[in-house]
């Protein structure tokens, strides 16, 4: 997929959210090693200087791997931000960050938001990072923002699977050139109007697609973001499952398989609101090394 700074970003990423450190060298080599070329990570995460590890043991030229991290909320600010950089590139062992984007709005100390963006333009300018953006932003936070800041984010990672579609801000984002980016493309725990909670891997209508291309629900969930234009961040530490999210490009969701799956959308999230996330609830130091 192409990013609108004109960037390539591969169509599949790797994530590795809530991967131990412990557990990350092995798997991001594993994912490496079938094929992917995408590896998302996170300040936040705690698990940066593993994900630079496994870059640096991989027989992988880094040049043909795009590596996107997070800035926390508690390194916002102009400043903060720039110092936040230095501390991601030293964890994963490199001078140019392929991606970097806000980890979320921080809507309660909005100004803070917007230093930490001017960070990313200049880190941007100065050739420091390939492309930059944005993630659980909703469309009121990125009104103001575009209209406070000089460059368009290339990407905003959002919650997105088939029971929580946020079909609005999918909309938004493309109207206005942002890629989006689904974090839980295929939904994990997710959630029913009543708050009772089960599996999108369980659903029989997704059961019922993934069997006509002889293909894992898992897969078709896949296949569903990218059809609809969407780049996917699946994550998994077991390796038959890291090969089976990758091998999703010999087949096709009809139009009335992609409508069948959008219409799974509950409306409900999996992960917290936007709006609650706070400094006071959220936020902790990010160590220096």
């Amino acid at each position: 997929m192409t990013l609108n700074n004109g960037i390539e970003i591969p169509a599949l990423g790797y994530g590795v959210f809530q991967t131990p450190p412990e557990q990350t060298i092995a798997a991001v080599t594993t994912a490496l090693e079938t094929g992917y070329r995408h590896i998302d990570t996170a300040a936040a995460y705690g698990n940066e200087r593993e994900v630079g590890e496994a870059i640096r043991r991989a027989s992988v030229a880094r040049d043909e791997l795009f590596l996107e991290t997070k800035i926390w909320i508690s390194d916002y600010g102009y400043d903060e931000t720039l110092h936040a950089f230095d501390k991601s590139a030293g964890k994963l062992g490199v001078e140019q960050i392929d991606l970097l984007i806000l980890h979320q709005a921080l809507p309660g100390a909005f100004d803070r938001t917007i230093a930490a963006y001017r960070a990313l333009e200049q880190l941007y300018a100065d050739g420091r990072v390939r492309a930059i953006g944005v993630s659980n932003f909703m469309p009121a936070h990125l009104d103001r923002f575009l209209a406070e800041t000089s460059v368009v984010p290339t990407v905003n990672q959002i919650e997105v699977h088939p029971y929580f579609r946020q079909s609005e801000l999918l909309a938004y984002d493309e109207q206005r050139g942002i890629l989006n980016q689904a974090w839980s493309p295929i939904g994990g725990i997710t959630f029913y109007r009543d708050g009772s909670h089960g599996s999108t891997l369980q659903d029989p209508v997704i059961g019922d697609i993934a069997a006509a291309h002889d293909k894992t629900p898992a897969q078709a969930m896949l296949r569903w973001h990218l059809q609809q234009g969407r780049q996917a961040i699946p994550k998994s530490v077991t390796p038959s499952r890291i090969s089976e999210n990758l091998d999703i490009f010999d087949f096709e969701l009809s139009s009335e398989q992609l409508t069948a799956i959008d219409a799974l959308d509950t409306g409900v999230r999996g992960g917290p609101e936007p709006e609650d996330i706070t400094l006071e609830a959220f936020g902790r130091p990010i160590p220096e090394a």
